[in-house]
């Protein structure tokens, strides 16, 4: 399904240039990567390490979701609080269940996201923060129970979580405080050096992209919305 929606997208930018040619080289280049560089990236979060990866949205600091020494050290590099939550990535919806209650608003909300990417090119990606978080490393659950947990359909974070068949942290790659990077390009030393690994693709990537929207759902079904 995620490799039928790509090639929708594809086809779909196609149709709207001239070049076709270049255009299809550009898009297929920026789904490829290389497989020593995700294995290299899986390495090191079953070691217990932190990466520095693309996602669909902005670059994130990550690693394994469900190892508390790992989520630890993300905490510490960028000088965070663990009292404030981080969010992670999953690769499907299906696995929604294991870590979290999913509340039917939430279960519209990824229907209505669903649908719009794959029927009108896509829409800004969104995090849902879930009640009663589960299976999860215990410093990466907020204070009421809840965690913030987004879907990917980015080709390298999505292989990332499906090979190491846990959720992955993804908090954007700057200090508490700081700017958030748009690019890799504009990623302080102080965080490449300090992470375990730099994964490779995408680094030349110039797209500025943007943080997720946020909404928040309760168990009663109620929903807030935390950034737009």
């Amino acid at each position: 399904m995620n490799f039928l929606r790509k090639f929708i997208e594809i086809v779909k930018y196609i149709c709207q240039t001239q070049d076709f040619v270049v255009s299809l080289h550009v898009i297929l280049r920026k789904m490829r990567y290389e497989k020593e560089d995700i294995q290299e990236a899986l390495r090191v979060l079953r070691a217990g390490g932190i990466i520095l990866y693309p996602t669909d949205t902005v670059w994130g600091i990550g690693c394994d979701a469900t190892n508390p020494e790992s989520v630890a050290k993300i905490y510490a590099l960028k000088k965070r609080e663990d009292s404030k939550s981080m969010l992670v990535l999953l690769d499907n919806s299906a696995k929604l269940d294991y870590y979290v209650d999913v509340p039917e608003s939430a279960e519209a909300l990824l229907g209505i996201q669903g649908t719009n990417d794959e029927e009108q090119g896509g829409m800004k990606p969104l995090t849902i923060i879930y009640p009663n978080a589960r299976h999860l490393a215990q410093n990466l659950i907020a204070e009421d129970g809840s965690v913030g947990i987004r879907i990917t359909n980015e080709p390298f974070s999505q292989a990332l979580c499906a090979q190491l068949r846990h959720p992955i942290v993804s908090t954007s790659a700057n200090i508490s405080g700081e700017p958030t990077p748009k690019t890799y390009r504009e990623i302080t030393e102080i965080i490449k050096e300090n992470v375990d690994y730099c994964c490779k693709f995408r680094r030349d990537d110039e797209d500025e992209h943007e943080p997720s929207s946020i909404i928040k759902v309760n168990a009663d079904g109620t929903f807030k919305i935390i950034r737009q």
